[in-house]
């Protein structure tokens, strides 16, 4: 039997076209089947499995003295191995050596993540596999799918010396490395070059693999990218980020840029500036760590109480903010510092640094008081529990491990030996907000136990995003600048100078995708207890699909969904931040397989992705970059998901019946007529000088308009086959000119509300221009309908626009029209009703305010001639609509009667 597993394998690899490969499929079979015991039947089935599964491999190839590789490489397709756990890679590459074994994991074509040297040498697949989930949900904001891989060194050297054990765990990286780019097609130009010697059984061009430094790899980046060299590889040093000519994110400090942004607006929306306010902190990891000491500098006014790393325990019960700020910049600053490092005269009574392998730790007074405590000491892992658990503003993980679970979770079930006598429950912790700039701190059960007892956290992948995002960028402009280098528009010395000179651009673009992240998730946050039933459909929705699993991902079942309503509460930050990635990953992908990024409206989009020297200077080059498709269908997907939430085009394909396409063009249009971008800047220029609650509602002003528009721009003829640009060109003008004429066609009772809510704005904090934008938006939901009548009856925007607002006032429409938006949903069906009444009130109300044009637009009471000319019909639907409003009639049937009334009176004055 092992005979004719060996003969498939090498009639698949070597002469896949001369030999009957079923004849010996056959045979292995019907051997199989003769074995007698149940487990070896099993055993040899996932053998043959195996083996029927394998893409490309390298054990033929040969080096240029005929010799064969000394480790072996096979891809597999991960979709037809049996029983594999989920969720199942795209593709996979095991590397095999006696001295090393590693996988490589892809959650699709175009994929990236980092490269680990791994400690689990029993299961670190099981490692791999639940960090590429992690990945390729981080990954959301970028261009590449999520990607992990790992390798362990099997057979290190024993008691020789740190030196010793590097030097091998640099070999076996190094085949580890050799062994991807062996069976990975290259490229030349447009040209696809298939490795040599090796046997594509995918049969299709597979020339995309970049990596990236990981636990153990962090100063490994310059070694992939010389192997990368020594390949010919397409990407050159594109291929690891980092390294001599890359972006030192350690030195930029761009992880714990991007978490802070996460902590400075959990703080904001609690009325705390963090750059001008002190907080107390408590802390996991060191200063000479990337993460904890770049983030423990972000800000002069940390208080920071306590912090522990796996070697000391760090105490200062009553720190003073600005000498402990000098002291911990001074640590960061010192090559390889602990906190035994630090200065003991700055240290305030009762603290101190103590080593975790001391058998207790002594508890001064301060220390007691402040963690709540009555014991004189505690051993150093009890110690840490407390830390973990004590009352401070900020939790801020930068280490490694997971220190909080759920309480529903054992420590077997984290997975994180080391941890597991220090490790507390989400329910336990006191703090204020979480900063996740390290991976894996927090279990997803742990983060939503502390969230739904009104913590404020994100998730790990949202909050350190920033580094894969600064790696995907300097990746993609490289391949950009390597365009130039070849077309003799640059030479590879200026290449990195201008790298170099593009840091902080590139770190402020990086930065913008964590603010407008974490500002998504405060939207969905701010309307998530009222639509509930939503988002409970976009889970069962992605369940059906295949694309999550709930119990994997943690999210709520049904009867936890009917509880949280009956508490009226809606999904945590944690889940909610699993929609948000979710969603980017399913409209990235309907994108990418449409039209989207051919149309020259987007083309836009390609170009806002990179630097301003590269737009100045290369843009003619951007159109050939190898991933243009791809970037657009990122920054599309990006721009929708961030502002319009994470259902939103699940919404718009169900109720218009458009698909993914249309919703983004649709959408952009929507965007661009109301200059949303201007009114999001100014928004958000506001940080810290309104209260966030007033900017979040001014964000979901927008966000209303914007939903409301885009479904209504597909339902107009030709919604379907929509050309951004002539849209825009259509609408803008006019929409323009009715914003200016707002005020004076409101009527008295509309005008004076718009006032108010403008004032109530100012007295917030407003500038005076924006705050009368933000109360305007409310009355643009009409504006496509008045620009379009004007337009067709070749007046102005202004006259059509008194005539509608003077009819939404004789007859009630703007208390039916509240109505219908304040009809509960409690599932889809709910929201499709609703939907469709509010699709067909405006419908109405545009063919009234036509009516009118054309019957006496000529009048100098248009509106009223009408009315007195159709007195009667008028006169029973206002009655009924008044009758309703008195008698609160404000469910689903009476919104369909009222409406319907509607329909009858324009049918009554044909």
């Amino acid at each position: 039997l092992a005979e004719l597993l060996d003969e498939v394998f090498k009639q698949r690899e070597l002469a896949p076209d001369q030999v009957d490969v079923m004849v010996i499929r056959k045979a292995i079979l019907r051997a199989i089947d003769s074995v007698s015991s149940a487990d070896q039947d099993r055993i040899l089935r996932g053998f043959y499995d195996l083996v029927r599964s394998m893409l490309r491999t390298n054990i033929y190839q040969q080096d240029d003295r005929g010799e064969f590789r000394e480790y072996v490489s096979i891809k597999l397709d991960s979709s037809t191995v049996p029983d594999l756990p989920p969720p199942r890679p795209y593709r996979e590459i095991w590397v095999y050596s006696p001295r090393v074994e590693g996988i490589h994991l892809r959650g699709g074509k175009v994929a990236r993540g980092g490269l680990r040297w791994s400690d689990r040498r029993e299961d670190f697949r099981t490692e791999v596999l639940g960090l590429m989930r992690a990945q390729n949900v981080k990954n959301t904001m970028i261009v590449p799918v999520g990607a992990k891989g790992g390798f362990v060194v099997k057979m290190p050297p024993e008691d020789e010396g740190r030196e010793k054990l590097m030097a091998e765990v640099v070999y076996c990286y190094r085949c580890f490395i050799s062994g991807l780019l062996d069976i990975t097609d290259n490229r030349d130009g447009d040209e696809i070059i298939p490795p040599s010697q090796v046997v594509r059984k995918d049969d299709e061009d597979d020339p995309y693999l970049v990596v990236a430094a990981d636990k153990g790899t962090a100063t490994f980046s310059d070694i992939a990218n010389a192997i990368s060299v020594e390949h010919g590889f397409w990407l050159d040093d594109a291929f690891a980020s980092g390294g001599s000519n890359g972006y030192d994110h350690k030195k930029m400090g761009i992880t714990a840029k991007g978490a802070w942004e996460s902590v400075k607006r959990h703080f904001r929306e609690l009325g705390l500036d963090t750059q001008t306010e002190e907080f107390s902190v408590v802390g996991i990891g060191d200063m000479a760590g990337d993460v904890f000491g770049n983030g423990m500098l972000l800000s002069e006014q940390i208080c920071l109480k306590a912090a522990f790393n796996h070697m000391h325990i760090f105490l200062d019960p009553a720190p003073d903010a600005a000498g402990s700020f000098a002291e911990r910049k001074r640590l960061f600053e010192l090559p390889r510092s602990t906190w035994a490092d630090y200065d003991p005269s700055l240290i305030s009574k009762g603290g101190g640094v103590f080593s975790r392998q001391a058998k207790s730790i002594p508890l001064s007074p301060e220390v007691r008081e402040w963690l709540g405590l009555e014991a004189d000491s505690l051993a150093p892992h009890a110690l840490i529990r407390e830390l973990l658990k004590a009352p401070v503003d900020l939790l801020w993980n930068g280490g490694i491990g997971t220190y909080v679970k759920g309480s529903g979770e054992s420590n077997a079930d984290v997975g994180d030996l080391a941890n597991n006598l220090v490790r507390v429950n989400g329910g336990e912790l006191r703090c204020r907000v979480i900063g996740e700039g390290g991976n894996l701190g927090f279990t997803q059960r742990g983060r939503i136990e502390f969230a739904l007892g009104g913590g404020r956290i994100n998730t790990d992948f949202i909050d350190n995003s920033a580094g894969v995002d600064c790696s995907d960028h300097e990746v993609n402009i490289k391949i950009l600048l390597n365009q130039a280098v070849e077309s003799g528009q640059l030479d590879v010395p200026a290449r990195n100078q201008l790298l170099k000179e593009m840091t902080e651009e590139v770190s402020g673009l990086v930065l913008r995708s964590n603010y407008l992240q974490t500002q998504a998730l405060s939207m969905m946050e701010n309307l998530t207890s009222g639509r509930l039933g939503s988002e409970a459909h976009f889970i069962a929705m992605l369940e059906r699909q295949g694309v999550i699993d709930r119990d994997l991902e943690e999210l709520p079942d049904e009867e936890t969904l009917r509880e949280r309503v009956a508490r009226g509460q809606g999904l945590t930050r944690p889940e909610l931040s699993l929609l948000l990635s979710y969603a980017k990953i399913t409209v990235y992908q309907d994108l990418l397989e449409s039209d989207v990024p051919e149309d020259p409206y987007l083309s836009q989009e390609l170009e806002d992705y990179f630097p301003t020297p590269l737009r100045e200077r290369f843009r003619d080059l951007m159109p050939e970059h190898r991933l243009w498709r791809e970037i657009i269908a990122t920054k599309v997907t990006n721009s929708i998901v961030n502002r319009m939430g994470a259902h939103f085009a699940m919404r718009i394909r169900e109720d218009t019946g458009a698909n993914s396409a249309t919703m983004a063009k649709a959408y952009t249009v929507a965007r661009e007529i109301f200059k949303a971008r201007d009114y999001w800047r100014d928004v958000e220029a506001l940080d810290n000088q309104v209260p966030a609650q007033r900017q979040t509602e001014a964000v979901l002003e927008m966000w209303n308009l914007l939903r409301q528009v885009t479904r209504r721009l597909i339902t107009l003829p030709g919604g379907h086959g929509i050309d951004i640009s002539s849209k825009v060109q259509r609408f803008l003008p006019g929409i323009e000119e009715y914003r200016g004429c707002l005020e004076s066609v409101l009527g008295e009772e509309l005008g004076q509300r718009l006032e108010e809510r403008s004032t109530e704005l100012v007295e917030a904090g407003f500038p005076r221009p924006l705050a009368a934008r933000v109360a305007g938006l409310r009355y643009m939901y009409s504006a496509l309908d008045i620009v379009d009548e004007a337009r067709s009856h070749e007046l102005s925007v202004e006259e059509v626009a008194r005539i509608y607002f003077q009819l939404l006032d004789r007859l009630c429409l703007k208390w039916l029209r509240t109505q219908v938006e304040s009809l509960p949903v409690e599932r889809q069906w709910h929201a499709h009703a609703r939907g469709n009444l509010r699709d067909e009130l405006f419908s109405y109300h545009r063919q009234l305010t036509r009516r009118v044009l054309t019957e006496t637009g000529e009048e100098d009471d248009p509106v009223g001639v009408w009315f007195e000319r159709y007195n009667a019909q008028t006169g029973r639907v206002s009655m009924m609509l008044e009758e309703m409003r008195n008698t609160a009639a404000d469910d689903y049937p009476s919104m369909q009667v009222a409406i319907k009334g509607l329909g009858q009176l324009l049918n009554a004055t044909t």
